[in-house]
């Protein structure tokens, strides 16, 4: 009976401190920092990964998270020192660097992310307030998104957060500022296109000007060249004639009047009458034509 009761016992035994072992350790994960507080109050920060001893029961073991986390800020609507207003969509990164602060100023990533995004709105208005609407799209955001993070990181600081980066993913006009903006580039481009135009136009003009004057200047040329030589041919022609006639006076009149034959009997509706021995037809008439018989006898 007494070994009964001394096995039921040493059982217990064994079964409060199984219980008393197990509440007196906790694991740590790579990804995270441990706050141990105690009756409410905190004792300390275990940061390194592994297994970690503990109070039994009057110490409690609050997980918070030690990687960089994120901060999407909804987009904000920004007047730039140049009285712009801006789209603003920004977000930022940050790591809670003390977890004792944190833990005792928010007490969680959700309360966090609702505070940073109030700073982060604060900071995007002062800093590109500050700034033209060229700096912010263009020259020197880089430096904008850097003083933005050093404002952020410094009001921080205060709930033991620490800010990575800021960066600006977008800053446009407003949508009704936008439309403005391409239907003034668009008024813009058509200007210039019909300005091209009008300036292709002169000088299609001046081109063709030039031509008609080049064109005008060379067939003047080709019709002196060719009255040159239809004069010169002319000219040849008479001498032929000339010598023709001095050489054979006959056959000059023969020639003469096939000539006229052409250009008399053309087609045409003109109609005249001649008598058949008229001296116009006299190559026509043996008796009409005048003896030779030294010319014939010659040919």
């Amino acid at each position: 009976m007494k070994a009964g009761i001394s096995g039921v016992v040493a059982l217990l035994v064994l079964l409060v401190i199984v219980v008393v072992g197990y509440s007196s350790l906790f694991s740590v994960r790579e990804t995270e920092q441990v706050l141990l507080v105690r009756l409410g109050e905190p004792v300390r920060v275990v940061t390194e990964p592994g297994l970690h001893f503990k109070a039994p029961f009057i110490d409690s073991v609050i997980s918070i998270d030690k990687r960089i986390l994120d901060l999407e800020n909804p987009a904000q609507e920004v007047i730039a020192s140049d009285q712009k207003r801006l789209v603003v969509d920004a977000f930022a990164r940050y790591r809670i660097k003390d977890a004792l602060r944190f833990y005792q100023s928010i007490g969680t990533v959700q309360a966090a992310n609702i505070q940073l995004g109030t700073l982060l709105n604060a900071a995007l208005r002062r800093v590109l307030g500050e700034a033209s609407f060229i700096q912010v799209v263009r020259d020197e955001r880089d430096t904008l998104m850097a003083r933005i993070r050093s404002q952020l990181d410094r009001e921080a600081q205060g709930y033991g957060i620490s800010v990575i980066d800021v960066r600006i993913r977008r800053a446009d006009l407003p949508e009704q500022n936008s439309q403005a903006v391409y239907q003034r580039m668009q008024t813009e481009r058509q200007r210039e296109a019909a300005e091209f135009r009008a300036q292709g136009g002169q000088k299609a003009q001046e081109i063709r000007s030039r031509a008609d004057r080049e064109a005008t200047v060379i067939v003047a040329d080709a019709n002196s060249q060719g009255e040159q030589i239809r004069g010169e041919g002319d000219g040849e022609r008479n001498r032929l004639f000339a010598e023709a006639y001095g050489k054979d006076p006959e056959f000059f009149n023969f020639y003469r009047s096939m000539t006229a034959y052409e250009t008399g009997l053309k087609n045409s509706d003109t109609r005249f009458l001649l008598d058949s021995h008229s001296t116009f037809f006299k190559f026509f008439n043996p008796s009409a034509a005048p003896a030779n018989p030294a010319g014939a006898a010659a040919r």
